[in-house]
């Protein structure tokens, strides 16, 4: 049996970037990253390659097939970094929209960990990229619904 998850992500073929900002939320974005890459469930990749204009970090995040960004917080420098490098947003989520409260406790709880992962498959699976704005349609893989 196929799994939506297993066809929308061949091979752990998605890009994450992850902010990894000096608070709770932004940690938890970048922990989740590991564990999902550690997982098979994608690649994290170099957001400060990005931000830092080079070159070949910024072609490979423009020719990925499948893209999630992580923010900590609605500041979005995940998502400022991507517009300012021309990359597009293809599939974006912020973690206090997930209903975890923004802190400087750096005891990451591992149900919080464990949301985000959740939500980044989600995100990766429907194909959409959430915002401030709510869901915006974006190109995802065919399988997925």
């Amino acid at each position: 049996m196929v799994m939506v998850q297993d066809c929308c992500t061949p091979d752990g073929n998605v890009m994450i970037l992850a902010c990894s900002g000096g608070s709770n939320v932004g940690q938890l974005a970048n922990q989740a990253a590991v564990e999902l890459t550690r997982e098979g469930f994608g690649k994290m990749f170099c957001l400060g390659g990005i931000g830092g204009h080079l070159s070949g970090f910024v072609q490979s995040a423009r020719d990925v097939a499948q893209l999630v960004a992580v923010d900590g917080c609605d500041v979005g420098c995940a998502r400022a970094i991507l517009r300012h490098s021309e990359v597009p947003l293809q599939n974006y989520l912020v973690v206090t929209d997930l209903g975890i409260e923004k802190n400087k406790d750096f005891n990451l709880k591992p149900s919080d960990i464990k949301r985000v992962k959740d939500a980044v498959r989600e995100v990766a699976a429907n194909g959409t990229a959430k915002t401030q704005q709510g869901q915006l349609p974006t190109q995802g893989c065919s399988c997925c619904g």
